[in-house]
């Protein structure tokens, strides 16, 4: 029977071929207690595990071939991180001692209790996180049960492609990074599970493998078996089990015309970026991770127009990382870019952001997103800021680092940010490191207050960015983590077609440098409205840039914005949507 599954897309394409169901490593460990005296041979066992485990991540990283992503060995480094740190054994080992737990009893109800911490975490970034710990500690557990792979498949599950005689589409409830690399020599055509986010590593290395991917599919590696046909849809987020012969054909005719669109696009990479009326237009990438920039300047971005520097804090048990830790990384960065423009974002954490064991008491301020976050964070822990400042201020003496603050409201804090710089400014000429005494810093505009009181942040700052994931969000009331109201969620509202409008409007007529660094600048079918209200900075994930590019080589400014004034005064929905479609034709 045909049937259709719904997630989340995050890699486009279409894929067509059957299920490799991979089973799920769910834990289901024995339990039961040491006998009295072998504590200690037990507790030696887990050790083991963790170094049996730790050998095999290095294997993998140290063989890694030329061709695999750039993420491949970022993730592997952040596993191996993860199972360095002592913390992560040393509950599991008292469990061990105290309460004779057996090893694998152990270190599961050490990592239930994190995940049940990561469960409360707002932040759709960092809760995906999680699944990182979760996949060492899988790891760990295989090894204890003395088990010879170097994945997590078993059984049924190690059949390839060839083995089945298509093309095959994976299916799992998760998938870690070190076997994504395995699926990818094994040319696999797709990816499906059941957890996951747009940021999740499954989403991150589909999209830079260029492999279909939809993700978040509840249920699906239950409902779909091992041997099904699939047609997996990228674009829209459907996986259609079973599919009959008719479809299966308009679904084989719409690959082919994807696979034709990819070739096309791939010719845009060197084509300036400029509109039919000749306005040019700059797209800069949005990265994660150092590596990112490679694929980014490969692509033709003229610049990182945001590096989320939480990757940095993220996962860790221990100390954060020192400024010269963070010093590497960014002029990691920067040196990838080979001089382009690098905008580095403060840290954006709180007490809805797991820091881990760092020490640090953020208990008290909540998980709201409307709490201690962001540069509201930094300024209540000046010294971690002051090492991530002087950090970024010691990579702008090897190419353009600049600094951006996220979520300003207030002149004071404003004030105060500016204060912190000049002191960490002042610190490395004391030390006599160099940097660059002029560095841009810019602000990003992701709070409602902060765009009615533009001219505050115009005087003030270099260049701006809008965030508009977050001024969508607090405009119109919407956690977006809230799945009860999530649909509420519209970049097409009236109040935020406004709100944008006048934000790129006053930034233009100062000569402030605006640009939009949300999911509405990598998102095509919303291209052309914004190069209607004058925006002409896009930043966007790497793997949109082509796609946004496109739009603009076909758009004319200038009848764009003598159209764009009905849009503005619409306000019914019917109204509305006959002025966007007017707009977009």
């Amino acid at each position: 029977m045909t049937f259709a599954l719904h997630g989340i897309p995050v890699s486009k394409g279409i894929a067509i071929g059957k299920a490799v169901l991979i089973s799920r490593a769910a834990l289901e460990v024995s339990h039961y207690l040491v006998e009295p005296g072998k504590e200690e041979a037990e507790a030696q066992k887990l050790l083991d595990a963790f170094e049996q485990v730790r050998l095999e991540l290095d294997q993998l990283r140290h063989g890694l071939p030329k061709d695999a992503p750039q993420e491949m060995a970022a993730f592997l480094d952040v596993h191996g991180m993860i199972l360095a740190d002592p913390a992560l054994a040393e509950k599991p080992i008292k469990l061990i001692r105290t309460q004779r737990m057996n090893a694998a009893w152990a270190l599961t109800t050490e990592l239930n209790d994190l995940l049940e911490q990561f469960a409360e975490i707002e932040d759709a970034y960092l809760k995906e996180r999680a699944n990182d710990i979760r996949q060492v500690a899988e790891r760990v557990i295989k090894a204890l049960n003395a088990q010879k792979k170097d994945s997590s498949l078993t059984g049924a599950d190690l059949l390839s492609p060839s083995e089945l005689g298509v093309e095959s589409i994976i299916v799992a409830h998760d998938i870690a990074p070190h076997d994504m690399l395995r699926f990818k020599e094994s040319a696999f055509t797709g990816f499906v599970t059941d957890l996951g986010g747009k940021t999740s590593h499954t989403a991150i290395v589909a999209r830079s493998m260029e492999i279909p991917a939809v993700v978040g599919v509840r249920h699906a590696s239950e409902m779909i078996r091992h041997g099904d046909w699939l047609v997996l849809d990228g674009e829209r987020g459907v996986v259609v089990v079973a599919p009959d012969e008719e479809l299966l054909a308009e679904y084989r005719k719409l690959q082919g015309q994807g696979l034709k669109e990819v070739r096309k696009l791939q010719q845009l990479k060197h084509a300036k970026t400029e509109t039919l009326d000749r306005v040019d237009i700059d797209l800069f990438a949005n990265i994660e991770l150092p590596e990112d920039a490679i694929q980014a300047v490969k692509l033709g971005a003229v610049g990182v127009g945001l590096f989320r520097s939480e990757f940095l804090f993220m996962d860790r048990n221990q100390a954060l990382p020192d400024e010269e830790q963070q010093f590497q990384e960014y002029r990691r960065v920067v040196d990838l870019m080979h001089g382009l423009p690098v905008n580095i974002r403060t840290i954006d954490v709180g007490a809805d952001k797991a820091l881990g064991s760092s020490g640090l008491d953020v208990s008290k301020t909540g998980t709201s997103p409307l709490g201690l976050r962001a540069i509201r964070w930094s300024l209540t822990e000046p010294e971690i800021f002051l090492t991530q400042l002087r950090a970024i201020l010691r990579a702008s003496a090897f190419g353009q680092a600049r600094i951006m603050i996220p979520m300003l409201a207030h002149a004071k804090e404003i004030d105060e940010t500016f204060r912190l710089i000049e002191k960490a400014k002042q610190q490395l000429h004391q030390r006599g490191q160099p940097f660059n005494p002029n560095i841009q810093v810019g602000a990003m505009i992701e709070i409602p207050a902060a765009a009615l009181v533009l001219p505050l942040f115009i005087n003030r700052f270099d260049f701006l960015s809008i965030g508009t994931n977050d001024l969508i969000q607090y405009t119109l009331a919407i956690d977006r983590a809230d799945h009860a109201v999530a649909h509420l969620y519209d970049p097409l509202h009236p109040a935020i077609l406004h709100l944008l409008a006048s934000i790129i409007e006053q930034a233009k007529r100062a000569n402030v440098p605006i640009a939009v660094c949300g999911e509405m600048a990598g998102d095509p079918a919303l291209t052309k409205l914004l190069l209607a209200m004058g925006l002409t900075d896009f930043s966007m994930h790497f793997s949109q840039l082509l796609l946004v590019k496109r739009e603009i080589l076909k758009a004319n400014v200038g009848m764009l914005k003598a159209r764009f004034p009905r849009v503005l005064k619409a306000y019914e929905p019917e109204a509305q949507a006959k002025a966007l479609e007017r707009l977009l034709a």
